[in-house]
């Protein structure tokens, strides 16, 4: 049976460190500057044969509920009602500290399994701090480094034995059951992305219709990228929220530098990206630099105008931006524009529908007799420009992949194909065959004589 378990302790105690030790992969941001860890995060743990949902969350601090650090901590406190056991974790070179001592009775009053796990206990001085622990009455600490994978089997047993339940062997298949048919449907990968600020993590709250992420009025709130899974309508789907992304000249701190790498990393992995603008001030020189590097990933592309309450007043806004969105996104021409508000709600069906079918646009191939016959009429009306006195020769086309849709095109002297030829191509593609607002890449491949002089046998 799955279960769920949080990480629990103050700043800098290596929560992350063993979240990414426990899930296998550099999901969560780590630095030694404490309080990295803001939004919580979740992923899927593997522990010998143990699999299960761990949950890393914000440092404990004490904190007034409206500041950012009591926001923080409501985030934690709420990862602890969703959990089935609970990992306290201490500092174990540090020793036990007021904090420590003050968050412990948070965590025994969350009236769950408690494994107090001393961390950074790979030394023989952090090993001694160890029993130092048994003095917060959570029982025995087990000694633990995180960062070197020592002490995963205690960590084992100890889950074995506060879930005695979940964690029991599942029984033997019945051979004469009839077989379940597998669920194969995949959740779309969707990815927010924009600038800092934009409302991306109020949004997600609002879609998905609770205070899952972190906001607030300070900008630069977020900085792991967070993904959720949710089921819209029935089709299932995994949003991710994303780091505000600046300008690169501006961008100095280290952490902000790995947020935004992360949240980079998210958009490579991510089906469909919807880029937020700020309704107030879109279309900046940042939004289109976001804009570019989406394109170049080749990912389907949703553009939503966040904010839309403070302007609606304004009845020819929508228009204008359509106009503009025209002209400046030549490059994926016929990108979808959906004004939305996350904090009213209004317009986020018609952004996720846009969302399904830019996937549905993104997946989509064509088949090569139907692109030849479209070639064919393409070259009696319109046929390439002659090079070097000699006339290009193109003589057929096929889509060799799709997400994004990538044609190939064979001839001689394709490599003196002017851009502008390309760029006709591509636009008629696009027009033809439906596949507005997605990247298209189209391969340029010569035909090679074997037998040209000069050719080496």
């Amino acid at each position: 049976m799955s279960f769920t378990v949080a990480i629990i302790g103050r700043p800098n105690v290596g929560k992350s460190t063993l979240f990414n030790r426990l899930v296998g992969k550099k999901l969560a941001l780590v630095d030694d500057q404490p309080g990295v860890t803001r939004d919580r995060r979740e992923g899927e743990a593997h522990l010998g044969d143990l699999t299960f949902t761990i949950i890393d969350t914000a440092g404990l601090e004490e904190a007034d509920g409206a500041t950012l650090s009591g926001r923080m901590r409501a985030q934690t406190e709420e990862a602890l009602l969703h959990s089935d056991a609970i990992l306290f974790v201490i500092d174990a070179r540090t020793g036990i500290t007021p904090s420590d001592r003050h968050f412990s009775q948070l965590v025994r009053r969350a009236a769950k399994p408690v494994i107090l796990l001393a961390n950074k206990a790979e030394s023989r001085a952090g090993q001694l701090e160890t029993y130092d622990a048994f003095q917060l009455g959570l029982g025995d600490p087990i000694p633990f480094s995180a960062e070197h994978g020592e002490g995963l089997s205690d960590l084992y047993d100890a889950l074995c034995a506060a879930l005695p339940e979940l964690t029991a062997p599942p029984p033997e298949p019945d051979e004469d059951a009839e077989p379940e048919g597998d669920d194969i449907e995949r959740p779309l990968r969707i990815a927010i992305v924009g600038r800092p600020n934009a409302g991306k993590s109020t949004l997600i709250n609002r879609l998905i219709g609770e205070e899952r992420l972190l906001t607030g009025p300070e900008a630069g709130i977020t900085r792991d990228s967070i993904g959720i899974d949710w089921t819209w309508h029935g089709r299932k789907v995994k949003l991710f929220d994303t780091a505000g992304m600046r300008k690169r000249a501006k961008i100095e701190d280290k952490l902000e530098k790995l947020s935004v790498a992360d949240g980079l990393r998210a958009v490579k992995f991510a089906e469909v990206v919807v880029l937020l603008l700020d309704a107030t001030i879109p279309f900046e020189k940042q939004d289109m630099a976001i804009l570019g590097l989406v394109e170049r990933e080749g990912r389907a592309l949703v553009v939503a105008v966040n904010k839309w309450d403070l302007v609606a007043g304004d009845p020819g806004r929508l228009k204008r931006l359509t106009e503009d969105s025209e002209r400046l996104l030549s490059h994926v021409k016929g990108t979808k524009l959906v004004p939305v508000s996350g904090l009213t709600g209004d317009g986020l069906d018609r952004l996720l529908q846009a969302c399904f079918d830019a996937a549905a646009i993104w997946s989509k191939r064509i088949s090569t007799a139907q692109l030849n016959k479209w070639l064919s009429r393409v070259l009696e009306t319109h046929p390439p420009p002659a090079v070097a006195g000699r006339r290009i020769k193109i003589r057929y086309m096929t889509q060799v992949k799709a997400r994004p849709p990538h044609f190939a095109l064979f001839g001689n002297q394709l490599d003196g194909l002017p851009d502008s030829y390309q760029r006709y191509l591509i636009n008629g593609l696009r027009d033809t065959f439906g596949l507005p607002g997605t990247p298209i890449r189209l391969s340029l491949r010569t035909n090679e004589n074997p037998y040209d002089k000069g050719r080496p046998s």
